[in-house]
């Protein structure tokens, strides 16, 4: 009898390390609409969040979402405190150093965003005026890198829609931010009215790499390797296109 109650304790033991298993944790920074946000009653959702959902469905295991600071996002997987980050993270040489990546779901560029009386010709028309930049980000690695030496004074804010908010207060000018998010979270926002994207879109492969992808642990094979299948499925099977259309009115997945 004692066997047969410790081969049962040994099965459900096992059968809870299973489901526990099932779980991927996923870290977000939910202040990046549309990509990652919350509902009003709090809960996380987006474009990330729906992919993150879309591909967990896919490796039959249950997304379990980690609120992150950005800048903090790598040291925690790191930290092993989450399995992947799903929150518009983009594929870069200095990332790929210390984590790995699947191949991208989405690119999209990035712009400058400034008051509409700025009189914008050149990255030098900007000398003098106050940018906001998610820290961490790869905006905030581009204007380090290109409007700090022509004299634009660069401030990196923990989270994007802190840098609306301090816009909104005019303590900034403007900020450099991906196209689709500062037009969904600030330019077609009341708050927004009075400011435009201005230059180039913003595709530079040393400042902004290669597209979005899902971040991993550093030797992680086998989960890249899943989420990679995974990702091919809901481009093949239309998920990927109905979430896509359900936010946006063009095609995310880009062509670079």
């Amino acid at each position: 009898m004692k066997k047969i109650v410790l081969t049962f304790a040994l099965t459900a033991l096992a059968a809870a390390a299973f489901a526990q298993g099932k779980d991927l944790k996923v870290a977000i920074d939910p202040t990046y609409e549309p990509f990652t946000f919350k509902t009003a009653d709090g809960k996380p959702t987006g474009f990330d969040v729906d992919i993150a959902n879309a591909l967990c469905e896919q490796i039959k295991r249950k997304c379990v979402f980690v609120e992150q600071v950005w800048d903090s996002m790598i040291p925690g997987l790191q930290a092993k405190k989450y399995d992947a980050i799903i929150s518009s993270m983009s594929i870069t040489e200095d990332r790929l150093k210390v984590v790995d990546f699947t191949n991208k779901y989405y690119n999209t560029p990035s712009k400058i965003v400034v008051k509409n009386d700025i009189k914008f010709t050149d990255l030098a028309s900007l000398k003098g005026k106050k940018i906001g930049v998610l820290k961490g980000s790869t905006q905030e690695k581009y204007a380090n890198g290109e409007l700090k030496k022509v004299g634009v004074v660069v401030t990196p804010y923990e989270a994007q829609d802190q840098v609306y908010l301090d816009i909104k207060s005019g303590r900034l000018d403007g900020t450099v931010a991906d196209i689709v998010e500062v037009t969904g979270g600030f330019l077609s926002k009341p708050e927004g009215k009075d400011y435009k994207s201005v230059g180039e879109e913003l595709y530079i492969p040393k400042y902004f790499g290669g597209g979005a992808g899902v971040a991993i642990r550093k030797g992680d094979k086998a989960l890249k390797d899943e989420l990679n299948t995974a990702i091919a499925a809901i481009r093949a099977n239309g998920t990927y296109k109905t979430l896509n259309d359900k936010y946006f009115k063009f095609d995310v997945y880009g062509a670079k």
